[in-house]
């Protein structure tokens, strides 16, 4: 009940609706017992059993309920309606339709309510979950299979819903039925519903047995289904390269070693939940059979309980395995609920490293320049970088260059705060990027990379991504500027052309200059280029590359690179070397040292 209780916490802004669905329940609850109880007069008369009373019975207390019900019903048929049975019959035929529909009205209502309350719940779970997804670090998501993120915010979601939420509508309605009509059987006959007290607990012990193990069972099964679901993101994602390989038959048999693995735990939890409603139900019927055994001599052997009260009490006792039946199923539920909801609030309760100070203040302007002092990070156990120290005036161009894996593009992730320093600090115009909000900092830069991740939308909106309504003139003006108007203009609907699921309708160069578009309209004093254009051929590269000296104009530039080529104008080249800087100076300074960077610039040379 612990998941639950954190669950509820999203009913909140629904509570007038739980409030109006608990009266609702209430009604429904009394009106189910007073339906059934409906039926004893009716059969009273059927059976001719009302006697002759002239005067109205006075209540003597809750003990002689049933002797007040009988004198009120024989006073009732003796003053109004002893003459004309046809109009009697017709009273209480209406009576019974009266209560069946009072009830079923409050049913429809109760349940009417609740609805606005499980899809409210519903929505902000999913909207909570997506802006945590936002919201946590890349890293994160290095550990994690994208597949099983979507499958929380999906299927777990869906399953918090059909058995968490499915809950609140039993809460009320069917623990008061089972009340209502418990005490109604006591009115009728104190010594059979005792009886059924031995047999009840029984039962219900034995449905406990049967749902332990639901919360493993279910756990397994949404695991599975992240897991082939991560299966399916990766297949889709990296299509070309399955079909390159010829590695359909492999990709296939690990998805259906997954399915298949799915299938049988999905089997193993369903046949266990199925058996809840027919034992719970097959239990309650056999109570019902020792009843009518036990109740059946009461009325035929030792004549103590009329036909009619027996046949109404067998009524409510039939009556009280729905509810109970119900209550079963849901416990079911709330086992098997369990897993979802511990899984959908690993999301939510994890914490975000990259913290927010609280006195974080907002850098609107950049004005003297980065620094970045002794810093040093990793991201697991080996240091990626090691006291790593560096200046970038404002207006400069500084590039960073060496071997893969030598710590560049981390650079860029400590620049932009996706990732905290371990060691030392970076500090823009004097003050450490800690100390500033992460909205304003990340206003402050550009980022271009290697990669060029578009959104399956227009060219228009994928530009004007970083820039809230964008006036059209301006999103053309930096197309122009990435040198990608010409080619967007004979697109089919130009501008307004939906460039596909991440922009495959365009080929490397031009999504690359969509993205340099992209980050000249957000129009940001600083920019970060990691390898631009090392993905790209060589005319796609010139105009890429065209593209990226005009948006650096008058900014101030961190340009990652393995091209060199396309970095000998900067104005410092930093080269690293598994994780410190081993050469640093121009172009024309570190050609004249003949040392690292030479051997780089030689090897790129054949």
């Amino acid at each position: 009940m612990e998941y639950f209780k954190k669950i509820l916490r999203f009913a909140n802004p629904y509570k007038k609706y739980a409030f109006l669905n608990i009266i609702a329940n209430v009604l429904y609850a009394l009106f189910s017992t007073l339906a059934m109880l409906s039926l004893f007069p009716m059969l009273t008369v059927l059976f001719k059993q009302t006697e002759a009373v002239t005067e109205k019975p006075i209540w003597t207390g809750i003990g002689d309920v049933q002797k007040y019900l009988d004198s009120y019903l024989n006073y009732y048929v003796t003053e109004n309606l002893s003459e004309d049975q046809g109009q009697l019959l017709m009273t209480m035929v209406a009576l019974v339709i009266g209560m069946f529909f009072l009830k079923n009205l409050f049913g429809y209502l109760a349940m009417y309510f609740i609805t606005f309350l499980r899809n409210g719940v519903l929505k902000d779970l999913r909207n909570a979950l997506y802006a945590k997804t936002i919201d946590l670090p890349i890293g994160f998501y290095s550990e994690k299979r994208k597949g099983d993120t979507i499958a929380r915010i999906t299927s777990d979601v869906l399953e918090i819903q059909h058995s968490f939420l499915s809950i609140l509508e039993l809460i009320v309605r069917e623990p008061l039925t089972i009340v209502f009509t418990i005490i109604a059987m006591v009115a009728l006959s104190p010594k059979l519903t005792l009886f059924v007290f031995i047999f009840l607990p029984l039962s219900g012990f034995l449905i406990s047995l049967i749902g332990k193990s639901l919360k493993r069972k279910s756990d397994r099964v949404q695991k599975e289904q992240g897991y082939f679901l991560s299966i399916l993101e990766e297949t889709l994602g990296g299509l070309r390269v399955i079909k390159a390989f010829n590695a359909e038959v492999r990709f296939n048999s690990i998805f259906q070693k997954s399915t298949s693995r799915f299938y049988r735990f999905s089997n193993s939890l369903l046949n266990r939940q199925n058996l809840a409603s027919p034992s719970s139900e097959f239990l309650g019927i056999t109570v019902i059979g020792i009843l009518l055994w036990y109740g059946g001599r009461m009325v035929l052997v030792e004549k103590s309980l009329e036909a009619s009260v027996f046949i109404t009490y067998m009524g409510l006792a039939y009556q009280i395995l729905t509810p109970a039946k119900a209550i079963s199923k849901a416990s079911y539920g709330v086992k098997k609920g369990n897993a979802a909801a511990e899984r959908v609030l690993e999301i939510l309760e994890t914490e975000n490293p990259i913290v927010e100070k609280k006195e974080a203040v907002v850098k609107p302007t950049f004005d003297k320049g980065i620094e970045i002092n002794g810093v040093s990070f990793k991201y697991e156990d080996e240091y990626v970088l090691k006291n790593f120290n560096l200046k970038v005036p404002k207006g400069k161009t500084v590039a960073l260059v060496g071997q893969s894996g030598s710590g560049k593009s981390t650079i860029a992730n400590l620049m932009t705060r996706f990732y905290d320093v371990n060691e030392g600090e970076i500090k823009i115009d004097g003050v450490d990027i800690r100390d500033f909000t992460k909205n304003s900092l990340r206003n402050l830069m550009g980022l271009v990379t290697q990669d060029s991740i578009l959104f399956n939308d227009t060219v228009k909106n994928n530009i004007g991504l970083g820039k809230e309504n964008a006036k059209e003139e301006d999103v053309i003006e930096a197309a122009k500027i990435a040198n990608a108007h010409d080619f967007i203009s004979e697109l089919p609907l130009g501008y307004n052309t939906n460039i596909g699921d991440s922009g495959n309708k365009l080929s490397g160069g031009q999504k690359q200059r969509l993205s340099i578009a992209r980050a000249v309209l957000k129009n940001p004093p600083i920019m970060i280029l990691d390898e631009a254009t090392s993905a790209l051929d060589t005319e796609s590269e010139r105009l890429v590359q065209d593209a990226l000296e005009k948006m650096m104009q008058n900014r101030t530039s961190i340009v990652i690179a393995h091209r060199l080529s396309t970095i000998q104008n900067a104005d410092t080249i930093v080269v690293l070397q598994k994780g410190e800087i081993v050469e640093q100076g121009s172009h024309s300074q570190l050609m004249d040292k003949n040392g690292v960077y030479k051997k780089l610039v030689t090897m790129q040379s054949f």
